[in-house]
């Protein structure tokens, strides 16, 4: 069962997303939502804030505390639940077995913080 196909954009549209690598430097539980976790990000020009429903899917969200995770850098900051999110995190997400399944994307190797995906 996929999903609906979205619309075709052009490249302009995609070099307009700014992705970048962020490493996770702590995880804590939202105070206002139960599915929701609160990640704090180097992502080389400095530290970001950012909301993720990500709790569900993950056995033990500290898991990411060190990883690498791909960030849509500049997209407009939101208040989630009460607190500002300036940024995404970007998951795959499929249905395997039966249950639904997200997950976070890395990077295979070490690279720092900030570093621009292309």
């Amino acid at each position: 069962m996929g999903e609906q196909a979205k619309p075709t954009i052009t490249y302009d549209d995609f070099l307009k997303l700014d992705l970048r690598v962020g490493k996770v430097l702590t995880v804590s539980d939202h105070p206002n939502a139960d599915k929701l976790i609160v990640l704090q990000v180097e992502m080389g020009s400095g530290q970001r804030q950012l909301v993720a429903g990500m709790k569900p899917y993950l056995d033990d969200p500290q898991s990411l505390v060190g990883a690498n995770i791909v960030v849509v850098a500049n997209l407009e900051p939101r208040k989630v639940r009460g607190l500002e999110s300036n940024g995404m995190l970007l998951a795959a997400s499929a249905e395997v077995d039966g249950r639904q399944t997200v997950v976070c994307l890395t990077t295979m190797s070490a690279v720092p913080p900030g570093a621009t995906i292309s």
